[in-house]
């Protein structure tokens, strides 16, 4: 179903995505469709390079030959925004009643209908109403789904009929009553009245630990709706059906790699070579012949803009040396991938007309107070950040799945070369840490304890959701916790919301001495409109504001209103992987925290029983 509804087109990266649920207005529930369909759309425009994104580093970190922005629709008599063009499918596919209860199941591809008159006897029927005044049906809000992602609708004739056995008529007399003599799953009654006795039995129990599997032997079907496969017999998975209601947080989890943009070729390069390449990048290398670029098309490009074909060539080789070694997709890590960026930030790279612009200054152009805890601060006047969506999870953010796993979710069949993909412009302020004064720091006993006992916290709830474990290190959750205490005390004077302001963290966690350890924060907004380039957020990066912030937010955590006991916790937030941090003092919104809100503790940056990291 191609339904147009207002939705923003970064939504469509996080936090929606191919194979969510959005809820639109009017109690319409739908589904984005795989990248099948997509490409539908994209092909009734004269071609789709206008949406390709140059973004080489990511392009390799994700083993795809195209980044696209979702397509839009233009329209030249509208009078608002035009709305995006995106393929949708009706789920779940059960709708009901909110009046008479009369159920019925809809394609995938159906429009929205109302209630069609069933009698079931009783005063509470819709069975004598005219057309007019029929109640709208409205989707069932009961689903089921399984840790490999697949998603179906509750089999709520089998419910009823306690088999998977029944009349396929069955379907047609279902009726749902809601909330008669309770509030609870109790006094949620299903009932078919396709029997000479009517069949009745309520929601209570649907929702325990392998419910269906025990009473129905009922398990997953491998139903995937977003790429028009449900009922597949054929397709069968077998695994557990957890059944949820369609609105839950663990229905969707968006599996999304961010890459910043970094100049590509040496500083004195002729910045219309650079343009030049960037614009026609993606045509250069798709014509590549043994790995080298087609001088043809570097000669056609010169005569074109009338440049030096030498220089041309000579940057090209350039950029497609670095495009090409960047390491196996399996083989890179997100650290190693993030390398680049923080060598880039630190060694200060670009200039104000590029779409990079960070200036590194030596921290003893700040105040005295601040050289013993920083090495450097990095003022980035520009960036560019792209953000692509390779795939989901359900039941569990992340189930060890390869990238690969990932993007064979959205295309129904053979291999997709191509991902959805946003860019947003921001600015941003770069700390890197004094690794002296963080390891010296980092060896300290009771900071040692406190960080064993966030991972002990951290990897049991990893292992309840079946996933590895992965040991964080002291210098990470200090890190962390600064960038969100620094966000907090951004957001009151450079003029963005905390929920405008990101993190990203460039920190060796998985071991304690690495050679040439990262230890460095970028906080910077990400908009795709010109607010994420006022200016405003460098501004206090300078020397003689700086200070005054780093001073407030280290004073502003030393107390909590929540304390003593926050400052006292052995765990808490979420399965306990914080500390002494909540929503009173660090806690973030969603959308600025790369870690959703875990390993925090700011016992780890204040000077409480002389652990913590800054001694003010």
């Amino acid at each position: 179903m191609k339904s147009r509804r207002p939705i923003r087109r970064s939504q469509l990266i996080s936090p929606y995505g191919i194979g969510s649920i959005v809820n639109f207005r009017n109690d319409e529930s739908l589904m984005v469709a795989g990248l099948d369909a997509w490409e539908e759309v994209y092909n009734t425009y004269d071609g789709h390079r206008e949406f390709i994104i140059n973004e080489p580093r990511l392009l390799k970190r994700l083993n795809v030959k195209e980044l696209r922005l979702p397509p839009d629709y233009r329209d030249t008599t509208a009078t608002t925004n035009p709305h995006i063009t995106i393929p949708f499918v009706i789920f779940p596919r059960w709708y009901y009643c909110p009046y008479c209860g009369t159920m019925e199941e809809v394609t995938l591809y159906s429009g929205m209908r109302d209630c069609p008159g069933k009698d079931f006897g009783g005063k509470r029927t819709c069975s004598n109403k005219k057309e007019s005044k029929k109640y709208r049906m409205i989707p069932s809000r009961f689903i089921t789904l399984c840790e490999d992602g697949h998603i179906d609708d509750f089999p709520f004739v089998e419910w009823v009929h306690e088999s998977k056995n029944y009349d396929p008529k069955c379907k047609e007399h279902m009726r749902i009553q809601t909330g008669r003599s309770s509030s609870a799953l109790s006094g949620i009654k299903l009932s078919c009245y396709n029997h000479d006795e009517i069949l009745q039995k309520s929601m209570a129990g649907s929702f325990n630990k392998d419910s269906l599997e025990k009473i129905l032997g009922y398990t997953c079907r491998g139903s995937r709706p977003w790429l028009g496969e449900v009922d597949n017999k054929s397709r069968v998975c077998g695994k557990t059906a957890h059944v949820v209601q369609r609105g839950a947080s663990n229905v969707f989890f968006s599996q999304l790699s961010s890459s910043i943009y970094l100049p590509s070729h040496k500083e004195k390069r002729k910045k219309t070579i650079i343009k030049t390449l960037d614009k026609n990048w993606n045509t250069l290398i798709s014509g590549l012949i043994d790995n080298k670029i087609n001088e043809a098309l570097l000669k056609m490009l010169a005569d074109q803009n009338n440049l030096p074909l030498d220089e041309l060539k000579d940057a090209a080789s350039e950029k497609l040396a670095e495009t090409l070694d960047q390491g196996n997709v399996d083989d890179i890590t997100e650290e190693q991938f993030r390398r680049a960026e923080y060598e880039k930030i630190l060694n200060s790279s670009g200039d104000d007309n590029d779409e990079f612009y960070a200036k590194n200054i030596q921290i003893n152009h700040y105040e005295k107070f601040m050289h013993k805890y920083f090495k450097s601060i990095s003022l980035v006047y520009r960036l560019r950040e792209t953000r692509a969506f390779y795939g989901f999870s359900r039941w569990t953010p992340d189930n060890n799945r390869t990238i690969e796993d990932f993007k064979s979710q959205l295309i129904k069949n053979g291999h997709t070369n191509w991902l959805p993909a946003i860019i947003t412009k921001g600015e941003g302020i770069f700390f890197e840490f004094n690794e002296e004064l963080i390891r010296k720091w980092s060896i300290n006993n009771t900071v040692s304890n406190r960080t064993s006992d966030i991972n002990e916290n951290y990897n049991r709830m990893r292992s309840e959701m079946g996933m590895e474990d992965r040991q964080i290190n002291a210098r990470f959750i200090l890190i962390h916790t600064f960038a969100h205490v620094m966000i907090n005390q951004l957001a009151i004077f450079c003029g963005y919301g905390s929920s405008s302001i990101r993190e990203r963290l460039y920190i060796d966690s998985n071991i304690e001495t690495p050679e040439n350890p990262m230890n460095g924060l970028l906080l910077y907004t990400a908009s795709g409109d010109a607010e994420g380039s006022l200016g405003g957020l460098v501004n206090q990066g300078i020397s003689g504001n700086l200070e005054k912030l780093v001073y407030n937010a280290i004073e502003s955590i030393s107390w909590c209103s929540s304390d003593p006991i926050c400052i006292e916790s052995k765990g808490q937030g979420p399965s306990n992987t914080n500390m002494a941090a909540c929503h009173n003092c660090c806690l973030l919104p969603e959308t600025s925290c790369e870690e959703g809100n875990k390993l925090l503790d700011r016992a780890l940056i204040i000077e409480k029983d002389n652990i913590g990291y800054f001694q003010l």
